[in-house]
């Protein structure tokens, strides 16, 4: 890839995956490492903040590549236009394969030799809590992680760790709020990865339903290494269902909603946010097929033409034509890894000249009213040292077969933990 400036971009080759670099002109000769300690001690001393993260660039969640790629390009954009505080930013990525032993290889790889400041914007609650122990016991920020896992905003177990979208548990009992209103009589069905996304995600549905989970009549889970759900989906429709809690990944998504579609299974469809995108799920999966499944979301959509002239989408769209020419712009996660790598320059701006990990740390827990304008309107991004929890939001939507059509008031979550 190209450099622009004094800015180079480069892929190394690592153990298990690849890293994606992007730092501050050319490394000349080996760097001396001395291991995390020089990472607490002396950050501050360096010309750069050198940021971590892991990814999935491939195996069975490499659909969530981009919440790499786009932080790479958004930093890129940071040191053309200076820094922070006339600092660099050195954004390191590697490569787990969604696979949490090379997860943990790879973080240790990131603090140890590469001596990162903060973990920020890892993919994944199976991946991510392989290594909490490791970063909290560190002192090292794990900040901004891509999952909606409750326990990533439990401050008193782990502080040092921080989740950025609304929780799975305040998602799927906003799922079953809307049920209980709509369909109080209605029978269900869920289908859920077998991991700490999937469970988080089913206690918080039926923490919801409350007394009424005995409407839930069929629940079947798999594997996320496993090839396809489609017998899953079988044995769910078999139940007499008619409604259906798809919550799964994005390639098990398109899965359940073109196998739904052959069986000519019409239950009312609900899917986690994490899986929503037009361009990675519902597209695949066949429009028409994907017509009125229900989801939540607290950001703006590209695809919607509600927002065709919002200021905010130009300067986004003039981002991506000169750092990301590639990204398919009409995939959300496009627009949640740019609100997530703004909201981690706040917390740099916030750190100013002291960028030790425990300052970042301090900031990240210290987000006030931040709104990135990709933000659906009424949402906003707070912290506080006894908040881990930055968007505690949310609003349902629905899809008419194009786009996705909001409906019924924000809800928020913050008011009632």
């Amino acid at each position: 890839m190209a450099g622009r400036g004094r800015i180079h971009v480069w892929l190394r080759a690592a153990r298990a995956g690849t890293a994606l670099c992007a730092a501050t002109g050319v490394v000349a000769g080996a760097l001396a490492l001395t291991g995390a300690a020089q990472a607490q001690d002396k950050p501050a001393a360096r010309e750069e903040i050198r940021i971590g993260n892991v990814n999935a660039y491939s195996g069975p969640a490499a659909v969530y590549a981009v919440l790499g790629k786009v932080p790479a390009a958004y930093f890129r954009m940071m040191n053309d236009q200076g820094g922070v505080g006339g600092r660099q930013i050195r954004f390191i990525t590697y490569d787990d394969a969604y696979s949490p032993p090379k997860t943990v290889e790879q973080t240790r790889k990131l603090v140890e030799n590469d001596q990162v400041s903060v973990m920020y914007g890892s993919l994944g609650a199976p991946t991510s809590s392989a290594t909490l122990k490791y970063l909290n016991g560190h002192k090292i920020p794990h900040v901004f992680i891509a999952s909606g896992a409750t326990k990533f905003g439990d401050q008193a177990a782990w502080p040092w760790t921080m989740g950025f979208q609304p929780s799975y548990q305040t998602e799927g009992k906003a799922f079953a709020a809307n049920i209980l209103k709509t369909k109080p009589d209605a029978k269900i069905a869920v289908l859920y990865q077998n991991d700490d996304f999937g469970r988080d995600v089913l206690k918080g549905f039926k923490d919801g339903l409350g007394d009424k989970a005995k409407m839930i009549v069929a629940e079947a889970s798999y594997e996320s290494t496993d090839p396809t759900i489609d017998s899953q989906i079988v044995k769910l429709k078999a139940s007499g269902a008619d409604v259906f809690m798809n919550m799964t990944t994005p390639k098990f998504a398109a899965q359940a909603i073109r196998k739904i579609a052959e069986l000519g299974w019409k239950p009312t469809h609900y899917l986690g946010s994490n899986a929503n995108s037009i361009a990675a799920v519902l597209g695949p999966a066949g429009l028409d097929n994907a017509k009125d499944i229900i989801s939540s979301a607290y950001l703006k959509d590209a695809n919607d033409p509600e927002w065709k002239d919002d200021p905010a989408f130009r300067k986004w769209n003039a981002f991506y034509d000169k750092y990301l020419p590639e990204a398919d712009r009409k995939d959300a996660l496009t627009v949640y890894a740019y609100v997530a790598a703004q909201a981690m320059e706040q917390v740099l701006r916030q750190a100013g000249d002291d960028v030790t990990p425990a300052n970042i740390m301090k900031q990240a827990a210290n987000i006030r009213h931040f709104r990135s304008d990709l933000l659906l309107p009424g949402i906003e991004i707070n912290t506080a040292p006894d908040d881990h929890y930055p968007i505690e939001q949310l609003q349902l939507i629905r899809f008419d077969g194009k786009q996705y059509v909001r409906f019924g008031p924000v809800i928020d979550s913050s008011k009632k933990r």
